[in-house]
């Protein structure tokens, strides 16, 4: 199987590199590679023999977003578009990343999302990952679309400098009232390496098993640190963020769990062993 990998050198690219056989990989990265140009993707790609296409890039700076939504949109709907285009052309499946930050419009939800439910995104961020999810639906019949959350890996996010843990780590705060699947990336890759090897095409979900507020995130990472802080919780609302964020937003691996392919494991080991990775202890 011949892939190539975009956003090679990201959180997740970094991670997928170490449980995909690097023969199989052909690894591409921004700014040599770069999504928003139809004419050198279609150049770059082509020539290549490919069997399928992995993409990881994406625009994920929630609140820069609400100021700057076309450039939200040149990455996560018309990047996505060039790569639908060339994918279908060429009869290639696609492999794509989106959000749980599509949920958020149902203010009373207390479930974890599933594939099923019915998307509404209530910021701008969202919305272009929502469109680029459905141009992939719409035009292409191979393709694994994959809704993740809160992502932490030892590569940190490109654009955000950090994740999650690596933030909380820093602060002597946390929100209280904010529910979150969050998700180690190595983890997330492996379930993707398995996932792909197959022909069970189609959108799924594929996260850290449980559910739990930044608070109680923020205050294991501590636990397992030794870190004796005393975290002061805060509401969503103290931050006085641009973009709004859903309150709850935990996914549930519905689909993987009905193909019995789901291997995603509780949070709590993925943070330990993500602190391990990163030689915290």
């Amino acid at each position: 199987m011949k892939i190539a990998l975009i956003g090679a050198n990201g959180q997740l690219g970094t991670d997928l590199q170490k449980v995909i056989p690097k023969n199989n990989l052909i690894n591409l990265n921004y700014p040599d590679f770069d999504i928003t140009d139809k004419s050198k993707c279609r150049e770059q790609l082509t020539g290549s023999r490919l069997d399928i296409i992995i993409n990881t890039a994406a625009y994920n700076l929630v609140d820069r977003a609400e100021q700057y939504p076309d450039e939200a949109l040149a990455v996560n709907y018309h990047g996505v578009e060039n790569l639908v285009d060339y994918c279908r052309k060429n009869n290639l499946p696609l492999v794509h990343f989106s959000t749980d930050y599509v949920f958020g419009a149902d203010k009373n939800r207390d479930k974890p999302y599933t594939e099923e439910d019915k998307p509404g995104p209530i910021n701008k961020y969202g919305q272009s990952k929502l469109l680029g999810e459905q141009i992939i639906q719409k035009n292409l019949k191979k393709y694994f679309l994959i809704r993740t959350a809160y992502l932490f890996g030892s590569a940190g996010s490109q654009g955000k400098g950090g994740n999650i843990v690596e933030s909380l780590i820093k602060r002597d705060q946390a929100v209280i009232d904010q529910i979150i699947s969050p998700t180690y990336s190595l983890d997330l890759a492996r379930q993707v390496w398995q996932l792909i090897q197959t022909n069970n095409y189609g959108l799924y979900h594929a996260v850290n098993q449980g559910q739990c507020s930044v608070l109680e995130f923020a205050k294991y990472i501590c636990s397992c640190l030794n870190k004796k802080i005393n975290l002061i919780p805060i509401k969503l609302s103290d931050l006085n963020l641009p973009a709004p964020r859903p309150k709850y937003s935990v996914l549930e691996n519905k689909k993987l769990k009905e193909l019995g392919m789901d291997i995603m494991r509780p949070w709590q080991e993925a943070v330990a062993d993500y602190l391990k990775e990163k030689s915290y202890y």
